[in-house]
């Protein structure tokens, strides 16, 4: 099992596997109403069998190579995760998403595990695009697209119905030459004491 320490906060990133169904449910809990904005699946894990019915769909699609999900703990508590989904390793795309409980908003957790996942995506699975969709209301996550250095590709028109309203989904997206130029510049011009990244509402 992986544990990568995002910063000196306590905050890590780790596999988010089926066992770990009511320690999903209890988080989602504290922040379902938050979550349920944009994310589906909070809407479905309403129950430790429903929480681990989500989990484990993610963890066959794992093993099948099209998308893996990932927690973010903070001293220990499970407060959101970031994910890959539609990954087309052939192609060399893949979209990437997150979510977040209220209470870790504020701390930059959702971009510095980002980087993470995008560096490892891009390095160790070889995506030549890596794509943010999200609903154009879902201000805080497409805050964290523009501050990953993605590119507002266009707006898909009343794509996603959620709740039963349809919202426009906005396309963000990285190359892999970009993201290495963008690393590249961050390393040079940034302190290691600040390399974690900025703090943001995600």
């Amino acid at each position: 099992m992986y544990a990568i320490r995002l910063g000196d906060d306590g905050a890590e990133l780790r596999p988010l596997e089926p066992w770990h169904a009511e320690e999903f449910l209890t988080h989602l809990e504290r922040g379902r109403d938050f979550v349920n904005r944009f994310v589906p699946f909070a809407a479905t894990a309403t129950d430790t069998a429903g929480a681990r019915e989500v989990l484990q769909r993610y963890a066959d699609r794992r093993a099948a190579g099209t998308a893996s999900l990932h927690g973010l703990w903070l001293d220990g508590r499970l407060v959101g995760g970031v994910l890959t989904l539609n990954f087309d390793a052939a192609n060399g795309t893949c979209e990437v998403g997150c979510w977040l409980e209220p209470a870790a908003t504020g701390r930059g957790l959702v971009t510095r595990a980002m980087r993470v996942l995008i560096d490892w995506v891009i390095e160790e699975r070889g995506i030549h695009r890596v794509e943010w969709v999200a609903a154009a209301g879902n201000t805080a996550s497409l805050a964290v697209a523009r501050r990953l250095g993605m590119t507002r590709d266009g707006v898909r028109r009343e794509a996603h119905l959620h709740h039963g309203v349809r919202h426009d989904l906005e396309v963000w997206s990285v190359l892999a030459p970009e993201w290495r130029a963008a690393r590249a510049t961050a390393s040079a011009q940034v302190s290691p004491a600040t390399a974690a990244g900025p703090r943001d509402d995600h």
